[in-house]
């Protein structure tokens, strides 16, 4: 929620299956009753790679510096002045002094040290990280008050990421002893404290009184709430029956909730639908392949299902023209979007074309293509893992045009945690998932450098091309973002070529609803929609 320079995206499921939440229509004048999607898989810090962790942690920890929503300017945070120096090798961040931890721990520029160092540490698992911080040469500290990261490499966004760096509490996070509490407590310095978590149902935050942000003029209006409650509906009708009951506040809506789920007397008088725009980078479904499996490691195989996957149909029966045709790993809205790049057309006569010069027959006649691999026939079959019912109508159309073809795809609906097992365990043939949104300028090694692949890495299909490596690497050495745009841009073509994912779609809008009694300063601003100014009535 608060806006940070991490580029880091998050694994989302949208609209995850969750349980279903109690209601309590008695409402405070003080609460505000979120809906973040879906249940966090840790609560730690150092080792959460999933969207509904980012959101939580949002409220609980700060960056040095944040992005204003309406300029993306830096404004102060937990620094109040910076300095970068002429060569862009040495950024000095003053901080800001009298700050406490939520236990009462006085914020020094230890903590700023630490959590860096702990990125690097192997027992933390913070391996997501890495990349945007292997440019870091070491962090010291000058004093209490002062500290200074400096580089070794160039590396665009080197400011950028220590600027927004997550801070940790050195004296909680830094102690092994406390390993086993990493996922029950969490202790940050923003807006908001942890209080509550009831598995499976909410996390309670409530306002921290002593927040440096409550008599700042940069944080003037945002978070006067005193009391959150975050709950994890990720299924949309369990969610919209909860928006309408006023067990919730806010929804972020998918283009059917929006059109066809949200109509009637309630939906005029006591909820208000927003259909807003603005630049913030936007997010994308995928179908992902594993690129160690004996059929979708070939390319040809992967840009004949791509071909069998309905997408125009999607965007209008599905999604109801509210989203663009994705193009590939950038929405095409960027900059870094490669405008040549057009989306894979829906072809099956010609991906069953593709399937068959590739050696793909029906030998024996059962309606499945076959092939011997290393000596032993093998069905053109495999399966795709779901961690949703919201999103298996889409597959489901996948599925019957894929058999049409002579493709067997199985589908198999699994339960998010250990969805995300098997995803870390590289366990799977295929998977549908989301990626969050990244920064507004994109650095994609995170995601599709083959270095990613690594641990726990987010490039957990094990994508990898020479050519994408070597651009990435040039590009994150150009300070000049005109520069960088060619080089990205061919990475953007290079990487849809490969097929590597089955790319869905990107959003035109921002599309979410809140009741009545939700006091919003605009729909949205520049960057974002900007919840931190929302009150109640």
């Amino acid at each position: 929620m608060f806006s940070t320079g991490r580029k880091l995206v998050f694994l989302v499921v949208i609209l995850s299956a969750i349980l279903s939440c109690q209601g309590n229509n008695k409402k405070s004048s003080n609460t505000l009753y979120y809906n973040i999607g879906g249940e966090p898989s840790t609560l730690s810090p150092l080792s959460s790679s999933d969207g509904y962790s980012q959101a939580l942690h949002g409220y609980i920890f700060e960056g040095l510096l944040e992005h204003d929503l309406d300029t993306y300017e830096w404004k102060p945070a937990l620094a109040t002045e910076w300095k970068i120096s002429k060569d862009k090798r040495t950024f000095d961040f003053k901080l800001r002094e009298g700050v406490k931890w939520h236990d009462g721990t006085e914020f020094t520029a230890e903590d700023v040290k630490f959590s860096y160092d702990v990125i690097f540490t192997d027992d933390f698992k913070a391996i997501q990280l890495r990349s945007y911080y292997e440019a870091v040469k070491e962090v010291q500290v000058i004093d209490k008050y002062n500290v200074r990261f400096i580089v070794k490499d160039d590396y665009f966004q080197n400011f950028d990421v220590c600027a927004g760096i997550q801070v940790l509490p050195k004296h909680f996070y830094g102690k092994p002893e406390n390993k086993k509490e990493f996922g029950k407590k969490l202790t940050g310095t923003g807006a908001y404290m942890f209080t509550k978590y009831d598995k499976g149902q909410k996390i309670i935050l409530v306002k921290n009184p002593e927040w440096w942000g409550n008599t700042a003029d940069t944080e003037k209006d945002t978070w006067p709430v005193k009391k959150l409650v975050l709950r994890f509906s990720g299924e949309e009708n369990v969610s919209l029956e909860l928006l309408k009951k006023g067990d919730i506040d806010f929804l972020g809506l998918r283009p059917d909730g929006f059109v066809k789920k949200t109509v009637g007397e309630i939906w005029e008088n006591k909820i208000d639908k927003v259909q807003t725009e603005n630049k913030a980078p936007k997010g994308y479904n995928f179908i992902a392949f594993n690129f160690k499996h004996p059929i979708l490691g070939d390319v040809q195989v992967r840009k004949a299902l791509s071909m069998l996957f309905n997408l125009p149909m999607i965007v209008e029966k599905f999604e109801y023209n509210l989203t663009n045709q994705a193009t590939g790993p950038i929405y095409i809205q960027s900059d870094y979007a490669n405008p040549n790049v057009k989306p894979t057309p829906y072809a099956p006569l010609e991906a069953l074309k593709i399937l068959n010069a590739a050696g793909w027959k029906d030998s024996n006649k059962d309606g499945i293509l076959d092939k011997v691999i290393k000596g032993k026939k093998t069905n053109l079959s495999f399966t795709i893992l779901e961690p949703t019912q919201e999103m298996m109508k889409y597959l489901t159309v996948f599925k019957e045009d894929a058999s049409k073809a002579g493709v067997e795809v199985n589908l198999k609906n699994i339960e998010w945690n250990s969805f995300i097992k098997l995803l870390e365990e590289r366990n799977f043939d295929a998977v549908r998932l989301a990626w969050g949104p990244a920064g507004v300028d994109w650095d994609p090694k995170q995601v599709w450098h083959s270095s990613s692949f690594a641990g726990t890495g987010s490039n957990f299909i094990g994508y990898a091309n020479k050519e994408v490596d070597r651009l990435i690497d040039e590009s994150r050495k150009i300070y000049e973002k005109e520069k960088r745009i060619p080089l990205l841009q061919k990475v953007h073509s290079l990487i849809s070529a490969d097929y590597p994912y089955i790319f869905f779609t990107n959003a035109k809008f921002s599309l979410y609803a809140t009741t009545k009694r939700v006091k919003r300063p605009k729909d949205s601003f520049k960057y974002g929609i900007g919840q931190q100014y929302w009150a109640i009535k």
